[in-house]
């Protein structure tokens, strides 16, 4: 039968890049057999998978949910039906449509056995429940990177912080994926966004993403870690603060951050990208490193800090997730949102895509081409 490649890691690494470097490689994959899939099973030709964070710290078994291994990485993906079991029907999804598959359901960050099947592949097979229709004006790279970012954004900013129009909102890590959905929701529900970043080329794609004021948070003095940005964001602010933060850089942006706020401002605890090493590398559990906030600043200022994991938020409570869905599809339909993708690798060379994302050098989302 005919063969084609997958990306495939053997072990947990110390650190993500060493699982990258050292236990990543590409193998031949078989074109799954038909006779062998179930009445309720679709297979799909991949064309675009996004490098997303989780990505890499999965590799390293120091994400929440750990795969089997030896797996395939790559949560969210998109492409061609090629076949579809007897028991789906036309109404419900045709060979030759252009799906995404929704990685709550299938790829490394589920449980059973669609876990095997992730993006960095010429090939998955989904059950039809995962099976989504891209909405037409998304292509392939930008609809990889749809529901990842956009939901983590929504649950966050909606579900979690509760931003109202009028309020302004200061976002770490603007120009990441996440970071740039948070951007594009935020000035969707009618807030002030004051978006930061360490370079200036970066921010000012962020800037032309809609975000009403750029911050540069890089310090010029070696010996501290961020620079300081409590007086532009009082400037900014009429020397009020802001209403909301959200937060996915961690570490010393973090406190900084609470010196920017409003009194009863709401704190949202998104990620700690700067940190990446709390948690144990190689699959261990446990988090010698944890992040820590000063409570006497959080005490003084009355805030209300939200743990906003919109993964485990939504295993705990599928029924968030409905709404949600249904905003993020009309919004892109209406063309409000647009996953913004300033980079796209070949499967080949998913090596070169996994360093990309982790020396920072995407902005927005990245996609891995598929197609051989």
């Amino acid at each position: 039968m005919t063969k084609r490649i997958k990306a495939q890691i053997s072990e947990f690494g110390e650190t993500p890049m060493e699982s990258v470097e050292q236990f990543l490689s590409i193998v031949e994959q078989q074109v799954p057999d038909t006779n062998k899939l179930g009445e309720e099973e679709v297979l799909i030709a991949i064309k675009s998978s996004a490098i997303g964070w989780v990505d890499l710290i999965m590799a390293s078994g120091q994400y929440q949910h750990q795969a089997n291994l030896p797996y395939t990485p790559g949560l969210e993906y998109c492409g061609i039906v090629l076949w579809k079991g007897a028991k789906v029907s036309d109404e419900e999804i045709k060979i030759g449509d252009k799906v995404l598959v929704d990685g709550f359901i299938s790829g490394p960050r589920t449980s059973g056995k669609y876990q095997k099947y992730g993006g960095f592949a010429t090939y998955a097979v989904a059950p039809k429940e995962a099976v989504i229709p891209i909405p037409e004006r998304l292509n392939f790279n930008q609809a990889c990177n749809l529901l990842g970012s956009y939901e983590t954004a929504y649950y966050c900013l909606v579900t979690s912080g509760q931003l109202k129009a009028g309020e302004t909102i200061l976002i770490h890590g603007a120009s990441g994926a996440t970071g740039m959905a948070a951007v594009h929701i935020a000035k969707l529900l009618g807030a002030t966004v004051i978006a930061t970043g360490r370079y200036e080329e970066k921010l000012a794609i962020v800037k032309a993403q809609g975000a009403d004021h750029i911050v540069n948070t890089k310090a010029s003095n070696p010996d501290e870690k961020v620079r300081k940005f409590r007086a532009d964001v009082k400037a900014l602010t009429n020397g009020k603060g802001v209403d909301v933060v959200y937060d996915g850089v961690g570490g010393a942006i973090s406190e900084e951050s609470l010196r920017c706020v409003k009194f009863g401002a709401r704190f949202l605890i998104v990620g700690w990208a700067s940190t990446p090493f709390v948690a144990k590398g190689k699959g261990q559990r446990g988090a010698p490193n944890a992040n820590r906030l000063p409570t006497n600043l959080i005490l003084m200022k009355g805030l209300k800090v939200l743990g906003s994991p919109m993964v485990i938020a939504t295993q705990n409570n599928p029924s968030i997730r409905t709404q949600r869905l249904k905003d993020i599809f009309q919004w892109v339909e209406e063309e409000k949102i647009t996953p913004y993708v300033s980079h796209v690798f070949s499967l080949s060379n998913i090596k070169e895509a996994m360093r990309a994302k982790w020396d920072g050098k995407i902005v927005g989302g990245a996609a891995v081409n598929c197609e051989l």
